[in-house]
């Protein structure tokens, strides 16, 4: 799907793009393109992302220029403008990077909105402007470019305060003003898309000032092959600026709960020419700020992803777009559904937040999850959680653990002996357990390894009598090798469709590891 999504972006030129103004909605869609194509290419000298670059210098230029009307859309491309110059290299783009932060901060409204020009931010703060604007600011502190925390705490509390009572947020808010209670929001406004900017601007907020702690000791080098041990050292050039920022995470962790409430009493349905391109963008950014805000471990196949996948799977055009009628253009439609298929979020988070590890001093045994205390460096503890379920899975009463909770953080062990004991007794579970519930734990941890091992053990439970651990399984063997279209095995498949995907799949595996004999064990 990725290959298919990528190849169309490609096929574009630059007169789908028209010229003249560089604030324009139609330049803004040609660098958020290059944008998507550089998260999924990492080339820069790619067309696609010299025209966005080209665009982008422009938008530079107009700004430094002035004169002229203000532009109506300044915050998005502004907003875009710096992922697209910290996306490709930071720092050969700190100038750009400099000139667009002034101008960002320059923008925003004296209580914390950002909003259109000629709309009064207390009556119309926008609430999708503001996300963008955020997402940059987090952007360019996270390169070290000099901010002024005071303005990201504005925002984190106009945000506070314009929420709904009901815990939604309308597209355009109105301010109550400080120390007064939230009013009633315009219901008609309210939508899931809203509810999931406004919510993931106060974690992108929150994680600007480290109100969860310093998340960089989380972070990945982003360079394939180097030791997880290993971090790049990246100095931290805002330290003493961001402690100006005074913030409670309390408040902000309990509007997101509040948030969650009023997303499950309305949830989001498909319906007519919609934003929902926009919105699964919108919301793989939430889910990924939620992870880093809670410390949760990263979770690259989740089951809201895995559902996303699926829409997508059925949507995309045979040119590799898609094309079918939304609120934003197949072009940014495309740009959008890629940026939500790669993680770009999450991978964001964990590689631009690369810190480092001074010394190497009294290093725990599992330095792949180091974080530092004080002046000393610990490691996680390695979680018992699955060899302890394991005990309880394996035994003749595996039955009794039905309709009790399974955590759903699960973690196998990082010793690598330990692990491989682990996958063992999982891909026995998955195969022979007489427990439903067994099976299905042992599917969704097999299917989250990425390890090609474990596929055979997969591809077996492909046929399982349980739709979760079919589901599961055909899920693992999508995200283990990278085939989003998981050779189209539908929910409720019957036995033929179940024995040709097999085929498919062990065809698939044999191109991996050609030595491999599949055994009537497998079958």
């Amino acid at each position: 799907m990725v290959n298919q999504g990528v190849a169309y972006l490609e096929k574009l030129k630059d007169e789908d793009f028209g010229g003249g103004d560089p604030f324009s909605a139609i330049a803004g869609e040609a660098i958020l393109i290059g944008y998507a194509h550089h998260k999924c290419r990492h080339d820069p000298d790619s067309a696609a992302v010299k025209r966005a670059l080209k665009n982008a210098k422009a938008v530079v230029a107009a700004l430094t220029k002035g004169g002229g009307k203000t532009p109506q859309k300044r915050t998005y491309v502004i907003s875009i403008c710096v992922l697209l110059f910290a996306e490709v290299d930071a720092e050969a783009y700190r100038s750009e990077l400099q000139t667009l932060q002034q101008y960002l901060l320059q923008y925003q409204s004296g209580n914390g909105a950002f909003c259109y020009p000629d709309d009064d931010p207390k009556k119309s703060g926008d609430i999708s402007m503001s996300q963008y604007g955020m997402l940059a600011i987090w952007t360019l502190d996270r390169n070290g470019i000099p901010l002024d925390y005071n303005r990201v705490t504005e925002s984190l509390q106009w945000l506070l305060r314009v929420q709904d009572p009901g815990g939604g947020w309308p597209y355009h808010a109105m301010d109550p003003g400080p120390g007064k209670g939230n009013v009633a929001q315009s219901q008609r406004e309210m939508t899931d898309s809203m509810a999931l900017a406004g919510g993931s601007s106060l974690l992108i907020g929150g994680d600007a000032l480290r109100l969860w702690g310093n998340t960089d000791a989380d972070a990945d080098t982003g360079i394939p092959g180097l030791p997880k041990a290993i971090k790049i050292y990246k100095e931290d050039k805002n330290v003493k600026r961001r402690k100006r920022g005074s913030m409670s995470e309390t408040p902000i962790k309990r509007s997101i709960n509040f948030m969650r409430g009023w997303r499950q009493k309305n949830p989001y349905k498909k319906s007519g020419i919609d934003w929902y391109y926009y919105r699964i963008y919108t919301l793989e950014r939430f889910e990924s700020f939620v992870e880093i805000a809670n410390g949760s471990p990263k979770d690259l196949s989740p089951a809201w992803y895995n559902r996303v996948v699926d829409e997508l799977k059925q949507t995309q055009g045979a040119d590799g777009g898609w094309t079918d009628r939304s609120q934003t253009r197949p072009p940014v439609s495309t740009a959008f559904a890629l940026l939500f298929l790669i993680r770009s979020t999450q991978k964001t988070i964990f590689t631009m937040s690369a810190g480092s590890l001074q010394g190497g001093y009294g290093l725990p045994k599992d330095t792949t999850d180091i974080r530092v205390d004080g002046t000393q460096i610990k490691g996680r503890p390695v979680a018992a959680q699955v060899t302890d379920m394991l005990d309880i899975l394996e035994k003749d009463g595996a039955g009794d653990t039905e309709g009790k909770s399974i955590p759903d953080d699960l973690e196998l062990d990082t010793d690598p002996a330990v692990r491989a004991s682990q996958l063992d007794r999982l891909e026995r579970l998955v195969r022979g357990s007489q427990s439903w519930q067994a099976r299905r734990v042992a599917a969704r941890l097999l299917g989250k390894t990425d390890e090609l091992r474990v596929v055979p053990s997969l591809i077996y439970a492909l046929s399982d009598p349980d739709t979760s651990v079919r589901r599961y399984a055909r899920d693992g063997l999508r995200f283990i090798s990278r085939r989003f279209d998981g050779f189209d095995l539908s929910n409720d498949p019957t036995p033929a469709e179940v024995d040709q995907v097999q085929g498919k799949w062990r065809d698939w595996y044999r191109t991996m590891n050609p030595k491999y004999v599949f055994l009537d064990y497998d079958l």
